[in-house]
């Protein structure tokens, strides 16, 4: 028997112009997402950052909400699916961090969503033969030292490419995707999905009457992003989804990383970039990746920092500013440590790449804690 409170909080995000952010704060002003649809306009108007017209929304449209969500929850039902809502205790511990994760989401198949090691791995959908081979042997490596659980989109391209390479490595894959359970998008990788279900998961937070909309599958990136541990771009060019996956990840202060293209490659030209504007470490092989997430080497011991002996007194200077203030923005670092701006920027790029700092968003670094 699911539980009566489900229905609200399936509810609350499908009233318009309510995202999983204001959904959050609604809940907390309201005590309970119950109460969010019982509350009086006059209490509503009085929470910070809501306006009039979000006010008149959930006022208008709380009630069709309701009536939509006990229809999703018969579907639930009827097909056995799994729900997660941000409040419970299996709700994946990484995503329940990231302030617009969403408040309820649904799943079928079986992963453990709070396993020691999750990686996102994502791409162009016009893959090329090189996208491909090192998407095929970093996750194959991956599965003989690792065993991460392999979290991508679905979609064609590197997205399936990741997930193939999980179950022939016999490893456990999760599907985000942009619609609701009752649709496999694209319809051509419906075997694969199907094979996923007995090997992982697929998820989402678009209910089975959700309209099919291609902007869905950009806000599904959040997910891709949210579960894992780092995010891997494999192969992108300028513009896509995987750079927006990426942007979020950062945004999350996960790790971003990437492989290197040749010069003027065009469906590796954003993975170029995101390593040019300092957004996502450079890795080439299992090692780079066991280095920058700081995963025991196979081994079994831990990777170690160079030592500092090695740097040079400018860059004893940023090491030493950064143990005081352990985060800070570039801006602050060049004041405090005087380094023209020209030397500084490369060598910040330097320290990330040697694993002494790591890059943030906003412009902001702090020292790598491995």
């Amino acid at each position: 028997m699911l539980s009566e409170l489900l229905k609200y909080y399936i509810a609350i995000e499908l009233i318009p112009n309510v995202g999983s952010v204001t959904a959050k704060k609604l809940i907390a002003y309201c005590g309970g997402v119950e109460a969010v649809f019982l509350e009086k306009k006059s209490a509503i108007s009085k929470i910070s950052g809501i306006g009039n017209v979000l006010v008149n929304s959930v006022l208008a449209k709380r009630d069709e909400a309701l009536q939509t969500a006990e229809k999703e929850i018969d579907f639930i039902e009827k097909n056995r699916i799994k729900t997660f809502v941000y409040t419970e205790k299996d709700y994946p511990k990484r995503l329940q961090l990231c302030d617009d994760s969403p408040v309820v989401f649904f799943a079928k198949g079986d992963v453990d969503f709070n396993n020691a090691k999750f990686l996102s791995v994502v791409g162009t959908r016009k893959a090329t033969d090189y996208g491909t081979e090192i998407c095929e042997k970093i996750i194959a490596d991956l599965a003989v030292t690792h065993k991460p659980v392999i979290v991508s989109g679905l979609a064609y391209g590197i997205d399936v490419c990741a997930h193939k390479a999980a179950l022939q490595n016999g490893l456990k894959t999760v599907a985000v995707m942009g619609t609701g359970l009752n649709i496999i998008y694209p319809f051509q990788h419906r075997n694969i999905a199907n094979q996923i279900l007995q090997q992982g998961a697929l998820i989402t937070d678009f209910t089975s009457q959700a309209i099919f909309d291609r902007t869905n599958f950009l806000r599904r990136n959040r997910i891709i992003a949210g579960l894992a541990d780092a995010t891997i771009v494999v192969e992108s060019g300028k513009k896509g989804g995987a750079l927006v996956t990426a942007d979020i990840a950062a945004s999350y202060n996960r790790d971003v990383l990437t492989f290197p293209a040749r010069i003027g490659d065009e469906y590796s030209a954003g993975c170029n970039w995101l390593i040019k504007t300092n957004k996502a470490a450079l890795i080439e092989d299992i090692k780079d990746i066991e280095y920058v997430l700081g995963w025991m080497s196979k081994t079994g011991k831990p990777k170690q920092l160079p030592l500092f002996d090695t740097l040079s007194e400018k860059e004893m200077l940023i090491i030493s500013h950064l143990k005081k203030t352990d985060t800070d923005t570039i801006d602050n670092i060049l004041q405090e440590t005087k380094i023209p701006m020209s030397q500084l920027s490369a060598m910040l790029l330097t320290l990330e790449f040697g694993g002494y700092i790591k890059s943030l968003p906003g412009k902001s670094y702090s020292l790598k804690k491995i």
